[in-house]
């Protein structure tokens, strides 16, 4: 199963529905069709994956698996990400401070 359609069916029988109430509810002609969606063996269109959000009240990354921005991390010693404060630049200095000071040594 994919990461898709575990997520529907999790947001699914968190709320006690039937997939015939989903498809249903989606405007899907089919129960069958929704459940490829769960089973992972079909994609819905954008429209569709629109309207699920909607019903489940969920965003449309959550559905696809989109990492949110509090679920990003990034290590003070990557060089290829930027860190901000207040939106000025962290030099070196204030990086190596943020490290003395989660060690526990000011």
């Amino acid at each position: 199963m994919s990461e898709f359609g575990e997520r529907l069916t999790n947001l699914r029988e968190s709320k006690g529905w039937s997939k015939t109430y989903v498809a249903k509810a989606i405007g899907l002609s089919s129960m069958q069709t929704y459940a490829n969606y769960e089973y992972g063996r079909r994609e819905p269109d954008f429209s569709t994956v629109n309207k699920l959000a909607n019903l489940f009240n969920v965003s449309a990354d959550y559905l696809l698996g989109r990492k949110t921005d509090s679920e990003r991390t990034a290590d003070l010693d990557d060089d290829d990400v930027i860190f901000t404060y207040q939106g000025k630049l962290l030099s070196d200095e204030d990086k190596a401070l943020i490290k003395r000071l989660m060690n526990g040594k000011d």
